[in-house]
């Protein structure tokens, strides 16, 4: 390890004022520091009454993002201690507005940039990143960031905020995590034309130059760093999001957080509302809005979950599940036209062009919003809902906030407070009628951390969906009668480590169970975190 001044200036290894006198004088500290010795608790507390100085929580992101490329053991402890106040901060919503801003924020690189620039070396590429022992990446290529559209480059920010609550929600090792940004170029006006801007300026790269671009990559990746890699793909357009899972779930170890992530923490906190508003999944009537990577996951994961609780066929368990996308439902006459990840979910019905219409004839049980469009649950239909459910189950999904379909005070004051709520960026706790309502949030932060964690224990060599029930099904059981007391359909987020241990040993199991766990020989009890 290095010394004296070098080691203060070694964010892996500095521990500023926490250094003890005899750690000093061993790696030559002495007078580099002031005399005072203080506990990592203490530098906590100091850096906590900074951060909440700040007005703006662009300023604090920008403060944690400091605190990791100085002295990444306290960004950690804060993050761990303060995990609920913080979380919104290095995540979404607010990592969101770093990311549009990156060019004009950004002071050092984190993470590796791999643009056309690189073709034909990746490899030497990868070579360059210090830390040889990779067990997971996240990576993207900025085409779509969150509900913000085109952010090229600039999608850096979730790599390498994901990355950050791997390590903080589920216990990997900061140095065994890679974050990646693909370049191919942005179709995004103002970034091209913004002199901040630190990526490619020119228009994205599309067909065979992208796809080899990206097959180099997966390439280099499993020779430089072997079989047991966890790949996460992160905010690739829709185009592009299916297809390169459906391509590399068979020779790689992927997973793609916005449609398996997203999808099994959204099935958790239902299969958790369950025990509020009595029945299975087959007995409930689903409606989507938005039919993207989001939605058509989600969907998907509730029809395997409804078939394997039945042993209904997935084509009849699709059935009870209905998407609406930008030109109206998805029916069987649309079918010649629909994109083909949409094609499964074109049933027999009469077209119909606004939700409000497709509510008023579905009448779901469940509403469930990824359509990335902000103020789309209007009065008229959270009404809807209320009129023909008792408890009518809203998820307003989209993040960041700007985009939620609807906000929790509305989902409440329009439901007379008997809606059951989540949504995907936070809001604050809603007060209706002298009852307090605090809202859930479906935060993919629950699951990949413990999801990753688990492949990575059990030394998986591929992921497969019944991983991702196990995960959901570890979430849920987690949620208590106190939670439910409170409108809550998700676990408080200050036990997440414990949550994500849960998680960790289920889909651990399930990897042995399933024979894709090489980490042998596997172990004794059913409990193996």
């Amino acid at each position: 390890m290095v010394g004296g001044y070098s080691l203060l200036r070694d964010p892996h290894h500095n521990k500023g004022l926490a250094f003890t006198d005899a750690e000093r004088s061993a790696h030559y500290l002495r007078g580099l520091l002031p005399p005072a010795v203080v506990s990592q608790e203490l530098q906590v507390k100091k850096l906590m009454y900074i951060i909440r100085q700040y007005q703006l929580p662009l300023q604090k992101y920008m403060a944690m993002m400091d605190l990791q490329e100085r002295n990444e053991k306290l960004f950690y402890k804060l993050l761990v201690d303060h995990v609920e106040e913080m979380l919104p901060i290095v995540y979404t919503p607010t990592v969101g507005e770093a990311c549009q801003k990156y060019g004009s924020i950004f002071t050092r690189p984190q993470g590796l940039y791999i643009s056309l620039k690189e073709k034909g070396s990746i490899r030497e590429v990868l070579r360059n990143w210090p830390e040889k022992n990779i067990q997971v990446i996240v990576v993207t290529d900025g085409e779509r960031i969150l509900g913000l559209g085109d952010l090229g480059c600039q999608g850096m920010g979730i790599p390498v905020g994901k990355l950050a609550l791997y390590t903080a929600l589920g216990g990997v090792r900061p140095s065994a995590c890679l974050p990646v940004t693909i370049d191919v170029g942005t179709n995004n006006e103002n970034l091209l034309n913004d002199e901040y801007y630190i990526g490619l300026r020119q228009r994205r790269a599309t067909g065979q130059e992208y796809a080899e671009l990206v097959h180099e990559f997966m390439s280099a990746v499993k020779q430089t760093y072997g079989e047991k890699v966890l790949i996460q793909f992160e905010d690739f357009a829709n185009h592009n999001a299916f297809d390169l899972l459906a391509k590399y779930n068979t020779t790689h170890l992927v997973f793609n957080d916005d449609i398996q992530g997203t999808a099994s923490v959204v099935l958790a906190g239902l299969v958790a509302a369950l025990r509020v508003v009595g029945g299975t999944l087959a007995d409930h009537t689903f409606l989507f809005l938005g039919a993207g990577e989001a939605g058509t996951g989600i969907a998907e994961l509730i029809a395997l979950e409804i078939s394997k609780q039945t042993n209904m066929p997935m084509e009849e368990a699709r059935k009870k599940i209905w998407l609406v996308d930008s030109k109206g439902l998805i029916v069987s006459s649309r079918k010649e036209s629909l994109q083909h990840f949409k094609k499964p979910w074109a049933h027999e019905h009469e077209p119909t062009k606004t939700l409000l219409d497709a509510v008023n004839d579905i009448k779901p049980t469940v509403l469930i919003g990824t359509s990335g469009v902000g103020r789309t649950f209007t009065k008229e239909v959270v009404e809807a809902m209320a009129s023909f459910n008792v408890k009518p189950i809203i998820l307003s999904l989209s993040n960041p906030t700007s985009q939620s379909e609807c906000t929790a005070e509305e989902a409440y004051t329009w439901s007379q407070g008997r809606v059951i709520f989540a949504s995907g960026s936070p809001f604050t706790p809603v007060e209706y009628e002298g009852k307090t309502f605090v809202p859930g949030q479906a935060n993919n932060a629950y699951i990949f951390p413990g999801f990753g964690l688990g492949l990575i224990m059990s030394g998986a060599i591929r992921s497969h969906d019944e991983m991702l029930l196990a995960a959901s099904e570890a979430l849920a059981a987690q949620v208590t009668q106190k939670n439910f007391d409170k409108g809550l359909i998700y676990p408080p987020f200050r036990n997440i480590r414990k949550i994500s241990a849960e998680i960790a040993a289920k889909v651990a199991a399930k990897a042995y169970e399933l024979g894709l766990a090489t980490r042998l020989p596997p172990p004794n009890h059913q409990r193996i975190w």
